[in-house]
């Protein structure tokens, strides 16, 4: 029985990252679902604390100019003393150097937060989005771009004007305080603006929102087409590509435009007001100055002081497009970590023996009412090996994701040693099982980084035996830097057999004792696939029990039970001699003959 991992006593990082001890003792890195919201939240409220203090300290300090200025035509003009003037400015200066530095502080504060956002929810938001994938959702990308344009909105000037927007109501008191019917003039002009707000508010959000489903369905085709770019350029398919993504991107830039078209005419307004208020202001205060109810100086101090009051207001209508998309933004990160946040941690489980078990499981695609799989059952014993063939599109790479939990079926059941798949750690699942996808990616980094898993807390042994197993040390040992060869995001230098051997290594790291292969040979050459079959063999012999996606004979012999998938169903499961004569032209001979050469089927989709 494998010893359970503990937890030891080292704090979490903020990506949700924890310390676990391994079987061997060796410490290693966890992502496991931690309440990062919860420590995003505490983190936010004392920044914002800080900030909105240092906010304060800043509008209160802003009152340095009209006060300077009003002084200035009060009090130094008609003193006309030097001293005083002297005096005045050296206190400005110094009010000044106050402002700056605290005005530097809040910047600061606020950009150390973005980073600590993306620091505390990013491990969570990228783990959401591998779990949204493997549950067969979408936006795999998408949260992360949210992420990172929240963190942008975080750090920028229209943060600044939310701080300041609370605010106003210090500027208007003091305006009152200069004279009560300029105080007047600015709070109506206030709600004004306000009203402005919301007009602009009702007239662009629900077509800013429209123009971001838009704008996702346009990144998600381009992504598509990025994906397919040697595809594109082979075939000269570039214009269509573009025309294709373009048709999606139109009515992105059409809604958008309507609403940043409406949103101009709003801003415009809102500066309209502003200004007219400023100027009404200094017309009101020229009117009490000739009946001297006040100076001269309190009405440039009055007129000053109204437009820092409106400032704020009239910043936030043309800001509003980023205030809605941050908005937006930010209800898909939490969506995406509460999502990571609900599962829950599942009990350490021994290592499983390979006992697999399929009862009539069901897959029905997002959006779709056609199944995939339909009621398909299967029983193997603990290294049992079994091979899954059938006609493109019956439904065996998306049984072959199914075994290995990369997708979770609709219904059905699917366990390994008796218990669901749902059930088990998904580490602990990771390190007793291997996978070998149909289209084969591999990690830019070493070729030992991709054979580890980019693990780093167990041995290089480990390294050669999953090599020695899978048969690619000879091939590794002819390159010029071994197992330190730098693979590319393409997987370059490597060819797409050898891309798909150290793949196949990649699945049979760590000892597991259950791995899935989708079509392991579809790049492989006679002395690739030589190779794969004695790997199976030796696999066998440890006791792996492996399932095989397979369109060609050869395979055929080496496993112990055969499953022909048609249109999603179990057309037939046993032992190749009572089940490879559906596959063939004419019964297969009987006696432990080799059967006749099944028909070649199409191997894309599955």
């Amino acid at each position: 029985m494998a010893a359970v991992e503990t937890l030891d006593d080292s704090p979490r990082n903020h990506s949700g990252a924890q310390r676990r001890l391994g079987p061997g003792g060796e410490a290693r890195d966890y992502i496991g679902p931690v309440n990062a919201l919860a420590t995003w939240r505490s983190v936010a409220r004392t920044n914002l604390i800080a900030v909105a203090a240092f906010s304060v300290v800043v509008n209160l300090l802003m009152l340095t100019l009209p006060i300077y200025l009003f002084q200035i035509s009060d009090r130094v003009l008609t003193s006309r003393s030097f001293e005083t003037l002297l005096m005045l400015s050296a206190l400005a200066l110094a009010f000044i150097g106050i402002l700056s530095i605290v005005d530097i502080l809040r910047r600061q504060v606020l950009g150390r937060l973005a980073t600590k956002m993306e620091a505390v929810l990013g491990g969570a938001v990228l783990a959401s989005s591998i779990n949204n994938a493997r549950a067969g959702e979408g936006g795999t990308i998408q949260a992360i771009r949210s992420l990172h344009q929240v963190r942008g909105f975080i750090s920028s000037p229209i943060m600044l004007l939310l701080m300041d927007a609370p605010l106003s109501p210090l500027y208007f008191g003091v305006i009152f305080l200069v004279h009560r019917d300029l105080g007047w003039i600015a709070v109506v002009s206030g709600l004004v603006l306000a009203l402005i707000a919301l007009i602009n508010q009702k007239a662009t959000s629900e077509r800013l929102s429209e123009a971001g489903l838009h704008a996702a369905e346009a990144d998600a085709a381009a992504e598509s087409l990025a994906r397919n770019s040697q595809v594109i350029n082979a075939m000269g398919m570039l214009s269509e590509s573009i025309l294709h993504w373009g048709r999606r991107q139109a009515p992105a830039l059409t809604v958008q435009s309507q609403a940043l078209d409406r949103n101009f005419w709003i801003s415009g307004a809102s500066k309209f007001v502003r200004l007219v208020a400023q100027i009404t202001i200094l017309g009101t205060g020229a009117y009490l100055a000739l009946h001297a109810e006040i100076t001269g100086g309190m009405m440039i101090a009055a007129s000053i002081i109204a437009g820092r009051a409106l400032q704020p207001l009239e910043g936030l209508i043309e800001g509003w497009r980023s205030c809605v998309q941050a908005r937006s933004a930010y209800a898909r990160v939490k969506q995406a970590v509460e999502s990571f946040q609900r599962e829950t941690p599942k009990l350490r489980l021994p290592r499983p023996k390979g006992r697999l078990s399929v009862d009539r499981v069901l897959y029905l695609p997002p959006g779709s009412k056609e199944p995939v799989l339909n009621g398909v059952s299967l029983e193997l014993a603990p290294g049992e090996a079994l091979a899954i063939v059938g006609p493109s599109g019956s439904g065996k790479s998306t049984l072959a994701r199914i075994l290995v939990g990369c997708l979770v079926p609709t219904a059905g059941k699917v366990r390994l040693d008796g218990t669901e798949l749902r059930n088990w750690d998904r580490r602990q699942f990771g390190e007793y099982s291997g996978y070998l996808p149909q289209e084969v990616e591999l990690f830019p980094g070493t070729i030992k980084q991709n054979i580890c898993r980019m693990r780093d807390d167990l041995p290089d042994e480990s390294i050669y035996e999953a090599a020695t197993l899978s048969g690619i040390h000879d091939m590794v040992c002819q390159f010029k830097q071994g197992y330190e060869t730098v693979l590319d995001r393409s997987g370059g230098p490597l060819s797409g057999g050898q891309k798909q051997r150290i793949a196949l290594a990649r699945a049979f790291f760590g000892n597991p004792s259950f791995v899935v292969l989708d079509e392991p040979n579809s790049n492989l050459d006679a002395a690739g696939e030589q190779a794969l079959t004695e790997t199976l063999q030796r696999a066998k012999r440890r006791g792996v029990t492996a399932v095989v996606v397979t369109l060609r004979p050869a395979l055929l012999n080496s496993v112990d039970k055969v499953l022909i998938l048609r249109a999603g169903r179990a057309e037939a499961f046993g032992s190749p001699s009572e089940v490879l004569h559906r596959l063939v032209r004419s019964p297969a001979r009987v006696g432990g003959d080799e059967p006749e050469q099944p028909q070649r089927i199409e191997s894309s989709g599955g």
